[in-house]
């Protein structure tokens, strides 16, 4: 159990009138409690009360975990199979006063499997989202946290050095990606970040695509969008390149994006908000006349997750603080001709912002 989080996820509970959150396995759970448990047919539920320790239902066969994370072994409310986890619930229920309460649980995670149990046993439970609670807590990365991140970037982009030289023309996207995933692997990635996003020639004004077995052809745009987990946290990072010869138009809008992505991380600050960041990016493409083909938002918050908070997008006035970590990826998509992505790891700093991707920003040739 990481105190320190403990201590200050208890003070935004107060601060918010939650008399406690409950957390399902996932980032949040391993963020506060360094528990790592999985989603099943089996249900985990971290309670972590405002003004008491934490206490948490768990199968038997796991009750270990929480015993290690510094769970007291009388709030473990284990259960078997053969018993199935009704008596667990209804004893936490008792125990920590549910009924009538009022707790945060998470919107993104938390099942109608365990939300339905809960109810059945605290029938007054009042619930509300937690994410906003415990966001405020995992938007400011420390030290070693960026640490970790910085590593995973590292192993990224030594994998896409190794990468470059091997892409031919005629290799179809599902062949670089096996490539690009096997490089990650041998240059220390845990696991992939994502399934790395390779696309060629049209495919490539889809921001999602998966990789085809569309073969690299002489004038297409690559663009390549992967990262690696280590101990927990990723690096996302996208890149597009050109294979052989590209028409002028598409190597102006390369250019484009590359402006767009460097004004973008100039107006990350402390103080500056989601959506100055994302209006500075999109404003060099708007007034290239790309506007409509920007078609997402210009970044997201980096952490345990891929995604999280805080996003860089019309709408979110809320204040960038030292410590936030985001992407900024500003695209082009032309449908039926391709597109460009180039995307940084940003951290915010006490006095601007810092990159942590160095990877070149320049148009390289491949194939």
């Amino acid at each position: 159990m990481n105190q320190q989080r403990l201590t200050r996820l208890q003070q935004e509970m107060t601060t918010r009138g939650l008399d406690g959150i409950v957390l399902m396995p996932g980032p949040n759970q391993v963020y506060i409690s360094g528990m790592h448990t999985h989603v099943s047919e089996r249900p985990i539920l971290l309670f972590l009360p405002a003004n008491d320790t934490p206490a948490v239902i768990i199968p038997g066969l796991e009750a270990m975990k929480a015993k290690d994370a510094g769970v007291a072994a009388e709030r473990i409310f284990a259960w078997t199979d053969e018993e199935w986890f009704e008596g667990a619930f209804a004893r936490a229920a008792e125990v920590l006063g549910l009924d009538g309460a009022h707790w945060g649980v998470e919107a993104l995670y938390m099942r109608v499997l365990e939300l339905e149990a809960l109810q059945k046993v605290a029938p007054s439970l009042r619930t509300s989202h937690a994410e906003p609670a415990i966001m405020a807590l995992r938007a400011v990365k420390d030290a070693n946290e960026l640490a970790t991140m910085e590593r995973a970037v590292a192993i990224a982009e030594r994998a896409i050095e190794r990468l470059l030289p091997l892409i031919k023309i005629g290799q179809t996207e599902k062949q670089v990606a096996n490539m690009l995933t096997n490089l990650l692997y041998e240059e220390g990635a845990d696991t992939m970040a994502f399934s790395p996003i390779v696309s060629t020639g049209p495919n490539g004004a889809s921001p999602h695509a998966v990789p085809t077995d569309r073969a690299l052809a002489d004038g297409d745009f690559l663009v390549v969008d992967w990262g690696a987990y280590v101990d927990g946290y990723p690096s996302d990072i996208t890149r597009t390149f050109a294979v052989g010869h590209i028409d002028p138009e598409m190597a102006r809008i390369y250019e484009v994006v590359q402006l767009a992505n460097q004004q973008g991380k100039l107006a990350a600050k402390p103080g500056t908000t989601g959506e100055a960041v994302d209006h500075a990016a999109r404003e060099v493409i708007e007034d290239a006349g790309y506007g409509k083909y920007f078609i997402h938002r210009t970044g997201h918050g980096l952490g345990l997750e891929v995604h999280e908070s805080p996003s860089m997008v019309a709408g979110n006035r809320e204040p960038l603080a030292a410590g936030n970590v985001f992407t900024v990826e500003p695209g082009i998509y032309l449908p039926g001709r391709g597109g460009v992505r180039i995307e940084d790891d940003v951290v915010v700093t006490a006095d601007g912002h810092r990159s942590l991707t160095s990877f070149t920003r320049e148009l390289l040739t491949v194939g």
